[in-house]
């Protein structure tokens, strides 16, 4: 019988099995929400799960469900307009993480590694990471993966110039990602090719290359502002999604999951031990 990584297909045995020869876990963190009409709500989730796996099997480690929900509430948009989008409130967020965590660290977890291809999990989690090691001693990390601003690790792949800004928001990268885990998930007749601007409020002294929190104003990006999504993209989508395809998809997630499974590696060597693993507030 083929060896499973992921916890959900395993009996309690082979979890104990699993947590004998290892004390890595993996976290996948995805999110459902608006993105381009072209591709499904669950496009970070697609890619998040995808390079898991993939990253599980080359390190052997295991690795949790997929949680399809994250921090998204820039995506809900206007009443309607973000329809389907499904998004946990910051505290719920560190919460839900915080309990999934703590119940590996009882079972024997020493370093547990989110890992998640939606950029706005980030926002919420200094808090829970640094909550979780020094209330247990475990190490925790969050690896997000390589994309947007960071495509050193994909180089090579990508075709679109900085001015398409290929790893953005159902651009070139993710409408990749989804034609190469499920092609009949994806409308092309649906893509536009788009970019980000500044929300037209702020008026034209202002601008915006991304999705990032931030805005550009003489020059300078050091200015943080909360946005929803709709403010600064017009159709969800900021890239050019018309350059995807399946090949480059699959490369992706191969490129990513190497990258994560070296990660992994390093990881296993940290000297970390739990201090604590009771969990006596799991009720």
């Amino acid at each position: 019988m083929a060896k499973r990584h992921n916890l959900l297909e395993c009996s309690f045995v082979d979890a104990q099995e699993w947590f004998k020869e290892t004390d890595t876990v993996l976290v996948p963190v995805g999110s459902c929400e608006k993105h381009g009409a072209h591709v499904p709500l669950g496009t970070d989730s697609i890619t998040t799960i995808s390079v898991t796996e993939r990253a599980a099997k080359l390190a052997n480690v295991p690795h949790t469900p997929l949680l399809p929900f994250g921090y998204s509430p820039h995506h809900m948009g206007e009443v309607g307009e973000g329809c389907g989008t499904i998004t946990l409130a910051a505290e719920t967020f560190r919460r839900v993480l915080h309990d999934i965590a703590r119940s590996l660290i009882f079972h024997g977890a020493n370093k547990i590694v989110f890992v998640s291809h939606h950029g706005s999990n980030t926002k919420p989690i200094d808090e829970l990471l640094r909550k979780l090691r020094y209330h247990t001693g475990a190490f925790v990390a969050w690896y997000k993966t390589p994309t947007e601003r960071e495509c050193e690790v994909v180089k090579g792949i990508l075709e679109g110039p900085p001015e398409e800004t290929p790893g953005w928001h159902a651009g070139e990268m993710e409408t990749a990602q989804v034609m190469a885990y499920n092609i009949e998930l994806v409308d092309m007749s649906r893509a536009v090719n788009d970019r980000a601007h500044a929300p037209r409020w702020m008026g034209p002294e202002f601008s915006k290359i991304d999705g990032t929190a931030t805005v550009k104003f003489r020059g300078s990006e050091n200015i943080i502002v909360p946005m929803e999504h709709h403010e600064y993209s017009d159709h969800a989508t900021i890239g050019n999604p018309f350059r995807g395809t399946p090949e480059k998809g699959l490369k992706l997630f191969e490129k990513e999951a190497e990258h994560l499974a070296a990660f992994i590696e390093e990881v296993k060597k940290f000297p970390f031990k739990v201090e604590n693993r009771d969990f006596p507030e799991r009720a």
